[in-house]
Formats: C-alpha cells, sequence, structure tokens
C-alpha cells in the first residue's frame, strides 16, 4: 500500500499536469508557435555550413561486395552528375555524401538486391570563399577545412599596408539576399573578441577595404 505522503505527491504531480496540459489547450495557436519560435536556437554567424557534394569535387563509391558497381574515383561534371556503373548517370550536386548514399542505394536495389553504398569525399573542389582588397594576394580560396576570417587573410598572404583594419567586412548571400557581417579585426586578432573571427561559408566574399 502506498503511505498519504506518497499518495499526496502522486495526486500534486497529476494536478501540475493537467494544470499545464489546460494551458496549452487555451493558448491560441499564434501563440503557441510564438512561444516555440521564442525558444528555438537561432542560426548564428560563426555556425559551420553542412558540406554538398558540387561541381569538380572527386569521390569514392564504394558499393559493399559489388567492386564491379563501385569506383575508386570519379569527378561531378558541371553539369551536377556524375557516371556510374550499372546506373549511368546520378545527380550529385547539391547532395550531402549522406543523401548520395541513399540516392545510389535505391537505385542499385533494382538491380541488386540488399545494395549499399558508401560515398567517400576525396577532393573538394567546388567550395571557395574571395579575398579582395587591401591583402597581398586577392582571389578564391578552396575550403578543404573550415575557414575563420583570420585563417583567411593569412592564407591571402596578410593585409598591406594601406588596409583599413576597423572597415574589413565578409559579404554572405543567403535566401537569395546578401548580408553584410562587419568584422571588428583588432578585437578578433587581440583574442578579446573571439565571436569577431567567424566562421566563413562557402561564396562569401572577404572584403578588405
Amino acid at each position: 500500500m502506498l503511505s498519504r505522503k506518497m499518495t499526496r505527491v502522486i495526486v500534486l504531480v497529476g494536478i501540475a499536469g493537467l494544470t499545464v496540459s489546460a494551458q496549452r489547450k487555451m493558448m491560441p495557436d499564434g501563440a503557441a508557435s510564438a512561444s516555440a519560435a521564442a525558444t528555438a536556437p537561432r542560426p548564428s554567424a560563426n555556425a559551420p555550413w553542412p558540406y554538398r557534394i558540387g561541381p569538380g569535387d572527386v569521390l569514392q563509391i564504394n558499393v559493399y561486395k559489388e567492386p564491379e558497381a563501385s569506383l575508386a574515383s570519379v569527378v561531378v561534371r558541371s553539369d551536377g552528375m556524375v557516371a556510374l556503373p550499372l546506373i549511368k548517370e546520378i545527380r550529385a550536386s547539391g547532395l550531402t555524401p549522406a543523401e548520395l548514399e541513399q540516392q545510389i542505394t535505391a537505385a542499385l536495389n533494382r538491380i541488386i538486391r540488399d545494395a549499399d553504398a558508401t560515398v567517400l569525399v576525396r577532393e573538394i573542389h567546388s567550395e571557395k570563399i574571395y579575398v579582395i582588397g587591401a591583402v597581398r594576394k586577392e582571389g578564391p580560396i578552396t575550403l578543404q577545412t573550415p575557414l575563420t576570417v583570420l585563417q583567411a587573410i593569412s592564407e591571402a598572404g596578410g593585409l598591406t599596408d594601406y588596409a583599413k583594419k576597423s572597415r574589413i567586412y565578409v559579404l554572405r548571400r543567403e535566401r537569395d539576399a546578401e548580408t553584410k557581417i562587419r568584422i571588428d579585426y583588432p578585437a578578433a586578432l587581440s583574442g578579446s573578441r573571439p565571436d569577431q573571427n567567424i566562421l566563413l561559408h562557402p561564396g562569401d566574399t572577404l572584403v578588405v577595404p
């Protein structure tokens, strides 16, 4: 048998649950959505990006126990397609490696029972950022690994003597709109504002006036 104390705790918990449930039912749909949106994490300028396959990238396709369906190396064409044994062509550009694995496996399952494909990225050539302005070496930089503002400036040979350090910014295109992200370079360089040393995304342009 339950003690009086335990019975009281169970009753109180039940009442609290009913109260919360009733409050949710009384809350208008719009208010509930707004509440959920307020607690949802917001994207940060310093957030990493998910890698997606692009033209020029080199892939390795392994199909378990099916060497005739595998490829040690294949280059994604400019139209985003790759040519594979048995299934001829399949679109790779714009997909993550995991998504492409699913596409290849689904296509092979029409030919091979219980096919299991693995996609490995051997070389990345499609993802670039651009550094222009008062740096010693302007131009594109291929993103083989995540790159911060300070690292990109270093890759570009450093700032020239005429660089306006307080006016450096990043141009980023998201959802058909271009965003200008100002960088406090002295604070990033000193380490007092590490949030200013943001990760650059594919397609970003780092401008050094």
